[in-house]
């Protein structure tokens, strides 16, 4: 029965992540009033998971959200509510994602379910959740000679002897391009050529076991890093096409999947 720190006060969530995809949250108590909650809403929805806060010592609440509780995927903004109160929306502490970075899922669940906090551009705290299965991780990307070489690992599902790539263009409706995967049990690999792909946005897909079985979306989730588009660049190469010079390179979109930009190079003055 805890209320929580003063609305004066700005009320910081300290984050901890385990590594099986689980978290934990910290918030400074104050007095003693009823019951407390940290609620996390799905941004632009009406859903809503909500965790107790317990007392966990030195004047502090924690509230635990296990990796077997379901998150669907999205972004979740994080509040705490004492009782029947208004909810304060949560800004971040101190966060450690350290068990992230090198995280490898088990093989049981047939599906990769990641949580990772964040903060917003406004400084708030909130959660990213990715739930996949199946699930196509993205490993080391290369460029050479106008050609992406892509690795990675599939999860939830096996590679079987059909196995593609397919290459769609996002807004143009043009024909799916297939590129052959070569398989190392759960391992990929695969080459996109940058000469076969006109102007516009390419997002990259893995058939596992080939036009019978699940389209999945490649995509670089197993880490500590909520938006990798900022963080992961990629140099962009020119090349000659069918349709003109281009300039072409991969990258990360909002959601963490993989695709490729090809834009048509400005014609000589």
């Amino acid at each position: 029965m805890t209320t929580l720190a003063p609305q004066s006060t700005p009320l910081r969530a300290d984050c901890i992540a385990d590594s099986a995809g689980g978290l934990t949250f910290d918030v400074p108590a104050f007095g003693e009033s009823g019951p407390a909650l940290l609620v996390l809403r799905l941004r632009d929805a009406h859903e809503e998971v909500c965790l107790p806060l317990t007392p966990a010592g030195d004047g502090r609440l924690r509230a635990a959200l296990p990796s077997s509780v379901a998150l669907p995927e999205g972004r979740w903004d994080a509040y705490a509510r004492v009782a029947a109160g208004e909810p304060r929306r949560l800004v971040p502490g101190v966060t450690d994602l350290r068990s992230l970075a090198a995280r490898i899922p088990g093989a049981s669940r047939g599906h990769v379910a990641v949580r990772i906090p964040y903060a917003t551009r406004q400084g708030r705290l909130s959660v990213r959740s990715w739930l996949r299965a199946p699930h196509a991780e993205v490993g080391e990307l290369h460029v050479r000679q106008g050609v992406l070489s892509v690795r990675g690992r599939v999860y939830g599902t096996g590679l079987g002897p059909h196995a593609h790539a397919e290459i769609r263009a996002r807004h143009v409706p043009v024909p799916v391009l297939r590129t052959e995967v070569l398989a190392d049990r759960a391992e990929f690999r695969f080459k996109v050529v940058y000469a076969a792909l006109g102007p516009g946005v390419w997002d990259l897909w893995l058939r596992p076991a080939g036009e019978a079985g699940p389209e999945v979306r490649l995509a670089r989730l197993l880490d500590d890093v909520a938006d990798k588009k900022p963080v992961f660049t990629y140099p962009r190469v020119r090349v000659d096409t069918p349709y003109g010079p281009v300039e072409a390179g991969p990258y990360y979109t909002r959601d963490n999947d993989l695709s490729v930009s090809v834009t048509a190079c400005a014609s000589p003055q």
